[in-house]
């Protein structure tokens, strides 16, 4: 018989600031897959309780606003002139736009929140895979 404990329950942890969190990798894959899942439902016909469309759309955002510091980092880093700022910059303001209202509990709210996580890893892509300048 296996002696490893099974984890039952979990905490969650509170930091608003990301001062704790601040240098751990984000977990892309699965905001990725849920982002996905939310943004293929259909808005009619189809429901999911309230409490867990706010639920998805407060952990969407979350997530969201860390790689929105990824992607003003290396925004920073661009040539002043550079093609790509324009638009990056362009990214960045819509997202924190739509991040900057709360999260409301119905399923165009959660997946207005996965469409910014996406817009925000392509454009952190596009940024990653620049050379060095």
């Amino acid at each position: 018989m296996n002696q490893t404990p099974v984890q039952t329950s979990g905490a969650v942890l509170c930091d608003p600031d990301g001062s704790l969190t601040r240098d751990l990798p984000l977990d892309r894959e699965p905001v990725m897959l849920l982002a996905t899942a939310v943004i293929a439902l259909p808005t009619t016909g189809y429901t999911l309780p309230p409490q867990d469309c706010e639920q998805i759309a407060r952990l969407l955002a979350g997530h969201a606003r860390l790689v929105a510091e990824d992607v003003q980092a290396l925004c920073a880093q661009l040539p002043r002139l550079s093609p790509l700022r324009p638009l990056t910059e362009t990214v960045l303001g819509e997202a924190r736009r739509r991040l900057s209202v709360n999260p409301r509990p119905t399923l165009a709210s959660a997946q207005n929140r996965a469409r910014v996580v996406r817009i925000l890893y392509e454009r952190l892509d596009r940024l990653q895979c620049l050379p060095p300048s």
